[in-house]
């Protein structure tokens, strides 16, 4: 594994978020199933990814140089 990405595009992590998620809400008497779990799981993924798009074109407007 050479590839470094930032954390919110790793499914292993918001898998892991997910996991604790549902553990914590399973304590306070919340039942979440595998079916909602993966599909949840999913979007999150889905909007971390969009919103590291959106700050990457942030950084690049706000840049003070430019790309050579």
């Amino acid at each position: 594994m050479t590839d470094i990405k930032p954390w919110w595009q790793s499914k292993t992590m918001w898998g892991a978020i997910m996991t604790i998620a549902s553990a914590t809400l399973g304590v306070l008497g919340y039942d979440i199933g595998d079916a909602e779990r993966e599909a949840l799981s999913g979007v999150l993924t889905s909007l971390g990814a969009a919103i590291g798009g959106l700050v990457a074109i942030i950084g690049r407007i706000k840049a003070r140089n430019r790309i050579g």
